[in-house]
């Protein structure tokens, strides 16, 4: 059984993205892949090698005004280098964002890092999980409590600092790293079997 590598290249401007970044690398940890967390902002040519040799690179970034950060959305620009050699084609990608509103067009944000991450022909793998917190039985902490589909989205207030990540959130980015490992070893069986 081969051991997948999962990258998670992300931006975090006040630390929230951070903490989610960090519950996505547990979580793909524990499903027994290794793991290398990147931020973006200030990447080196070291790291840029980790992600080219990564069988998965989830995308995270805080959605700010609609849309990832400047940061992200700058590192996005420079991985133009990859889309011209096919180094990222057929790899898996998913991605996760936070912002101060229960909506705060999150999907925007990960339709930005799916869009990314198809014209790299990489393979989007999803968030998997039902949505939660919509019923009268259901709690604020269910997983996937603000019902994204794409990936993972979060909600912090905005005065609060990294510790005020909803734990449900945190718990729905663990999962989606997890799920990206399962899917990364499920993927590597396939090409061995071909």
């Amino acid at each position: 059984m081969t051991t997948p590598v999962v990258s998670i290249a992300y931006h975090s401007g006040y630390g929230h993205t951070a903490v989610l970044a960090e519950a996505v690398r547990a979580g793909a940890a524990d499903a027994g892949a290794t793991v290398h967390l990147i931020n973006v902002d200030g990447i080196t040519d070291a790291e840029w090698e980790l992600l080219d040799s990564s069988d998965a690179i989830v995308f995270g970034s805080p959605t700010y005004m609609g849309t990832a950060s400047g940061a992200f959305h700058q590192f996005a620009e420079a991985t133009s280098k990859r889309w011209f050699s096919d180094a990222w084609l057929d790899k898996l990608a998913a991605g996760f964002t936070n912002s101060g509103s229960k909506s705060g067009d999150k999907l925007h944000t990960l339709q930005f890092f799916q869009t990314l991450a198809g014209q790299h022909g990489m393979t989007w793998v999803n968030l998997g999980l039902k949505p939660g917190w919509n019923s009268s039985e259901a709690s604020e902490n269910d997983l996937n409590r603000l019902g994204f589909f794409s990936g993972a989205g979060a909600q912090t207030h905005t005065d609060l600092g990294p510790d005020g990540v909803h734990k449900a959130d945190v718990a729905t980015a663990e999962h989606l790293g997890h799920r990206v490992a399962v899917t990364a070893r499920t993927f590597a069986a396939g090409k061995l079997a071909a």
